[in-house]
């Protein structure tokens, strides 16, 4: 006789995994994480929905759908459905070089 066991995990979403798939996300341009940039400001958790404010290393950033794109995908992988990220955008305040980990730093040569 074969028993056969199924075994289902709950994953319990953070805002610390949310950042780890972030971390994920190149800027096409640069090809360093949007996390090391210092381009994510901020990730909330309310109820069902990730709510991410984010800016770009300059306003009218061309490249915003696909980056946009990316993190959601990347949400997706988590069990996020598309309709449950919200991503908004600020330029307050600016991007600055001074909002790089250590590590983009040193992949740019600062």
């Amino acid at each position: 006789m074969i028993i056969t066991v199924i075994i289902i995990f709950s994953m319990i979403i953070s805002k610390n995994l949310v950042n780890k798939k972030l971390a994920e996300v190149m800027d096409p341009e640069l090809n360093i994480s949007i996390v090391d940039l210092g381009l994510i400001y901020k990730i909330r958790m309310e109820k069902n929905k990730v709510k991410i404010l984010m800016t770009l290393t300059t306003p009218g950033c061309p490249l915003i759908g696909i980056i946009e794109e990316d993190i959601k995908n990347k949400l997706k992988e988590l069990g996020i459905k598309e309709k449950n990220i919200e991503l908004k955008l600020t330029f307050d305040p600016l991007w600055s070089m001074e909002k790089m980990s250590k590590k983009a730093r040193k992949i740019l040569g600062i």
